[in-house]
């Protein structure tokens, strides 16, 4: 696993509480999430695992009746602060979703859209970074002959790789997946689980599974969430060894899930 020198928290969230409307889905989390690492999150469906995500980038606020209280620091910044900028929290902090999600375009133009947004028109200059993010993803060669037809002509597997590379483009911090292989075969899933570990080196990666194995083959540490509450949070081997608490050892196990 990550040698020490790794342990600066990226994200450090205090008594966080949110609510849709009367219902409460998260409840007095307190985490910290260390940098260049891999954090999964883990937890039987409609434990809050996707709705803490979605808070880490402030993507939840899209969803009418949310109400929530307590601290979320990025990098020592309150994400909630009146002046905070969304924009570019969400070009620090990456999203990959459960169902690859390209563009209907070409396949530069996916990885190309967030850098022009940015500002980026020099073609050179879009060349290079959507080889380096077609590159990063382990994309590069599969695509490199390919990269103006339509990326809904690529696999399941090579659609989610584009998106890992779309969310790299914009040279985030921060990448949070949810449940990213969770459409893919076994192989494709393989393949991502790869680039994950190799990913960790120059970014901090948050991701949410249902797959145990998932967990304990690509995440340093693993926070278990059950009913909105955490209930462990430690090294992944650690837990998967030997869990404190005894709802933790049963999910695990696969006595419930």
């Amino acid at each position: 696993m990550n040698d020490v020198k790794n342990t600066h928290p990226v994200y450090t969230i205090k008594d966080f509480n949110l609510w849709y409307g009367e219902t409460q889905a998260l409840k007095n989390i307190s985490l910290e999430i260390p940098e260049k690492q891999v954090t999964a999150i883990i937890g039987p469906s409609g434990c809050g695992k996707s709705t803490f995500i979605k808070t880490l980038n402030r993507m939840v606020e899209l969803i009418p009746s949310v109400k929530m209280e307590g601290s979320i620091h990025y990098k020592n910044e309150d994400i909630f602060k009146p002046n905070a900028k969304v924009e570019s929290l969400r070009t620090e902090v990456g999203m990959v979703f459960q169902k690859p999600n390209p563009f209907p375009k070409s396949i530069y133009d996916n990885i190309a859209y967030g850098p022009r947004i940015h500002g980026i028109k020099d073609k050179k200059t879009l060349d290079e970074v959507v080889e380096k993010s077609l590159k990063g993803a382990a994309l590069w060669e599969e695509v490199k002959d390919r990269l103006n037809e339509n990326a809904f002509g690529l696999s399941g597997g090579q659609q989610q790789r584009l998106c890992i590379a779309r969310a790299m483009a914009v040279e985030p911090e921060v990448i949070l997946m949810d449940e990213p292989t969770s459409a893919l075969d076994p192989l494709s899933t393989a393949k991502v689980e790869e680039l994950i570990h190799e990913l960790k080196n120059d970014y901090s990666i948050i991701i949410v599974t249902h797959n145990m194995q998932q967990a304990a083959r690509i995440s340093d540490k693993t926070a278990f969430f059950l009913n909105g509450e955490v209930i462990e949070f430690d090294a992944t081997e650690k837990m998967y060894s030997n869990p404190h608490d005894k709802r933790t050892d049963d999910y695990i196990s696969g006595k419930f899930g």
